[in-house]
C-alpha cells in the first residue's frame, strides 16, 4: 500500500501511449508523479524525460526498479517483454499497471498475477475502454433490465491503424503482432465488462490483406460464445479507414448501441431503442486512462478496485488467443479455464 502523497511512478518504455495518455493521467492524480522513465535506447530514455520533464532517464530495468523514487510502474514495452519485466517488477516490490495484453501466453499471464500477489502489490491490466462513460452506462442499462434479456452483440472496431504505430504490430510474431491481440483482445475484454459473463468458446477467420508481415493477421472475424449464452460478433482490422466503430448489445426487451465508443478518447453516444422507440441516453465523458489511473490509485490505498485487475488481463487474453487458435484450425476452439491461486 502507498502513501496518499510522494508516490512515484516510472515508466517501463518510453512508449507513445505514455506520451499521449499516461503520463498526464498519473500526474492527474493528487500526490503522484511521473519520476523515471526507462527505454532501451538511451538516447530516447532522455529525450522522453527532457520532453516531458521527468526526472530520471534509464536505459536498464535493473536501473528504475533499484532507484528508491519509483513505488509504482507502468508497463508499455512491446508484448513479449511483459513477462520478465512485471516478474522483476513483482520481486523489486513495485505496484505494476501492465498493458494489454499481459503476456503471450495465459500460462505466462497467470505466473504474472501470482508473482504480484506473493510480491503484496498491486497488479492491474490497462484496458482502457471499462472507463468510457458510454461502456459505463451500457453496462447500467443491461444490467438494469433495461433490453431484458441480453441474447447477441456485435462490435465493429475496424480501424486505420497509423503509420507511427504500423512497426512491430505488423512485422513481429515474436513480439505479439496481429490485430487479435491488438484489438479484439481489448473487444473481448470490453464485452466481459457489460455482459458481466466469460467467453466460453470461438470460431474466427483471420485476414493478412496489404500491410501485415510474417504471417500475422491485419484483419479478423470472430464469434464468441458466452456462459450466460450471448453470442456476439467481433470485426477488427488495421486496414479500413472510413469504416466506424461501435458496439450493439441486443437483448429481448430492446437493444442499446454505442456509437464511437471504442476509442481511446472520451467520446461517442449511447442510444437505446424499446417499444417506447429510440432515444440518446445522457452520459457525462470524462478521460479514460485519467479515470482507470485513479482506479488503480484507489487500490493502491486499498479502498478499491483497478478497473481491469490482473486476474481480467488473464481471462480476456485467454480468449483472445482462442479466437487466434480458431482462426488458424479453422475449428470451434474452447477457451481455456482458469486457475490463479484457486480462483476459478
Amino acid at each position: 500500500m502507498t502513501t496518499a502523497t510522494n508516490t512515484g511512478w516510472g515508466l517501463i518504455g518510453a512508449s507513445t501511449i505514455a506520451r499521449q495518455y499516461m503520463v498526464e493521467a498519473i500526474r492527474a492524480q493528487k500526490g503522484h508523479d511521473v519520476v523515471a522513465v526507462m527505454s532501451s535506447s538511451a538516447e530516447r530514455a532522455k529525450a522522453f524525460a527532457a520532453e516531458n520533464k521527468i526526472e530520471s532517464p534509464y536505459d536498464s530495468l535493473d536501473a528504475l526498479l533499484a532507484d528508491p523514487a519509483v513505488q509504482v510502474v507502468y508497463v508499455s514495452t512491446t508484448n513479449e517483454l511483459h513477462l520478465p519485466q512485471v516478474l522483476a517488477a513483482a520481486k523489486a516490490g513495485k505496484h505494476v499497471l501492465c498493458e494489454k495484453p499481459l503476456a503471450l501466453r495465459v500460462d505466462d499471464a497467470v505466473q504474472m498475477v501470482r508473482a504480484c500477489n506473493e510480491a503484496g502489490v498491486v497488479l492491474a491490466t490497462n484496458h482502457h475502454l471499462r472507463n468510457a462513460a458510454t461502456h459505463r452506462k451500457i453496462r447500467e442499462l443491461i444490467h438494469g433490465g433495461a433490453i431484458g434479456r441480453p441474447l447477441f452483440a456485435r462490435v465493429f472496431h475496424a480501424v486505420y491503424l497509423p503509420p507511427h504505430l504500423q512497426g512491430w504490430r505488423l512485422d513481429k510474431p515474436q513480439a505479439g503482432g496481429g490485430v487479435i491481440l491488438d484489438i479484439t483482445v481489448h473487444d473481448i475484454d470490453t464485452l466481459r465488462f457489460l455482459l458481466g459473463a466469460e467467453p466460453v468458446e470461438a470460431v474466427g477467420i483471420s485476414q493478412s490483406a496489404f500491410m501485415a508481415k510474417e504471417g500475422l493477421e491485419d484483419g479478423a472475424m470472430s464469434v464468441i460464445r458466452f456462459d450466460n449464452g450471448v453470442l456476439a460478433q467481433l470485426h477488427d482490422a488495421f486496414t479500413v479507414k472510413h469504416a466506424g466503430h461501435g458496439i450493439e448489445i441486443h437483448g429481448d426487451a430492446g437493444s442499446v448501441i454505442g456509437r464511437n465508443v471504442m476509442s481511446q478518447r472520451a467520446v461517442g453516444e449511447v442510444v437505446l431503442r424499446d417499444d417506447a422507440g429510440e432515444r440518446t441516453i445522457p452520459v457525462e465523458h470524462e478521460g479514460l486512462y485519467e479515470r482507470g489511473v485513479a482506479r488503480f490509485c484507489a487500490a493502491l490505498q486499498g479502498t478499491g478496485e483497478p478497473a481491469a485487475t490482473g486476474e481480467d488481463g488473464v481471462r480476456s487474453l485467454a480468449a483472445a488467443i482462442a479466437v487466434a487458435d480458431a482462426c488458424r484450425s479453422g475449428s470451434v476452439v474452447r477457451v481455456s479455464q482458469i486457475n490463479i491461486g484457486g480462483i476459478q
